[in-house]
């Protein structure tokens, strides 16, 4: 068994080394109300020259190039017909593919609270890592970014745009950043005017994403998303993006490993779980730094606690039992694994003191 080990450590590691590149090439999702004929109704695009803007409205390719103005390695375009009563059908397309952002910019104030509603229940309780990014939509939720800022002036296609539309805008530059830095004072120097809010704090404070000025250029007030009700499991450090960014990309990594390289191929005894849980904590150590806090202990054991509940649920008495027997009890099929870890943000905050 111990022969195992590095392989699979390495594939962590090798996980750990390219995060800062993988989380600067997210997908977008975007869904895009049209009514022309000789398009599909999913497409996928790696760079906006593969668009076919004939297969297209003009607004619809102005969106799909506010998506791709972000750099986003993948596009993901769902066709919704015209005639749709709901998202529900473009929606179930996308539920089972991969993506990190999802922007509908012809989204109507009556249809928010669907598409809301539907990636808090993709998150919530199926574990899947969505987030959309919408217009006016306080969600007090993390997979929620709710932008909004109006009137926005954007030389990528010389139009005016309301807050829905220029979401797509939004959507492409969170997907497109690295998470070696936040996508606060993120300067979007598309933008030749914008309706700035008079009080960009109380808006940040309320979950807002808003745009200001600072008198030379437009950029994000804060990388914030709509989350404004804190509890022991979503703390205010879960407001900010690239927080749930970097969550998102270590539950996606260890997840996608564990399916690909442990499922049906590592026995569950105690060397194995202790096989898993050293390649996990191989994968801390490569995520120091921009993803992971250095100065905090990033853990991961066997799950006492867990195992010892599984064990009492089948009728074996653990009173008798201490931690190691209990971490090397069989469990079947089961694998009880916890870590304890510290996301770290960007440098956002100055407080400088001067003496003269």
């Amino acid at each position: 068994m111990g022969l195992g080990l590095p392989s699979f450590s390495m594939i962590f590691s090798g996980k750990a080394v390219s995060a800062i590149e993988r989380s600067a090439r997210g997908t977008v999702a975007v869904v895009l109300t049209d009514g022309t004929g000789s398009g599909k109704d999913l497409n996928i695009y790696r760079k906006v020259d593969e668009v076919d803007f004939e297969n297209w409205t003009e607004q619809n390719y102005g969106y799909l190039k506010l998506v791709f103005a972000g750099a986003p390695s993948t596009v993901i375009a769902v066709r919704r017909a015209e005639d749709a009563g709901d998202y529900s059908a473009a929606l179930r397309k996308l539920k089972d593919m991969k993506w990190n952002y999802l922007a509908i910019p012809g989204l109507g104030p009556s249809d928010t609270a669907e598409v809301s509603a539907w990636i808090k229940q993709c998150r919530d309780d199926e574990r899947k890592t969505f987030k959309a990014v919408l217009a006016h939509c306080s969600g007090d939720h993390e997979g929620i970014i709710n932008l909004t800022t109006e009137n926005i002036h954007t030389a990528i296609t010389g139009k005016k745009h309301t807050a829905a539309e220029y979401c797509a805008r939004i959507a492409g530059v969170l997907a497109g950043l690295s998470l070696a830095r936040s996508s606060t004072y993120y300067v979007l120097d598309d933008i030749s005017g914008a309706e700035t809010p008079d009080d960009p704090d109380e808006r940040i404070g309320a979950g807002e994403l808003v745009i200001v000025f600072d008198g030379r250029k437009y950029k994000i007030g804060r990388g914030v998303n709509s989350l404004v009700t804190f509890t022991a499991e979503k703390t205010e450090d879960v407001r900010f993006i690239k927080i749930v960014e970097g969550m998102d990309l270590y539950m996606d990594d260890i997840r996608e490993t564990y399916e690909e390289s442990y499922v049906g191929k590592v026995i569950n005894d105690y060397d194995g779980k202790q096989m898993l849980v050293a390649a996990v904590g191989a994968y801390h150590k490569g995520l120091l730094g921009n993803v992971l806090d250095r100065s905090f202990d990033n853990v991961v054991a066997i799950d006492i606690g867990a195992q010892r509940a599984y064990l009492e649920g089948r009728g074996m008495d653990t009173s008798g039992m201490d931690d190691i027997a209990v971490a090397r009890a069989n469990t079947g099929t089961q694998v009880f694994i916890a870590s304890n870890v510290k996301f770290v943000n960007a440098m956002e905050d100055l407080k400088m003191n001067v003496s003269m």
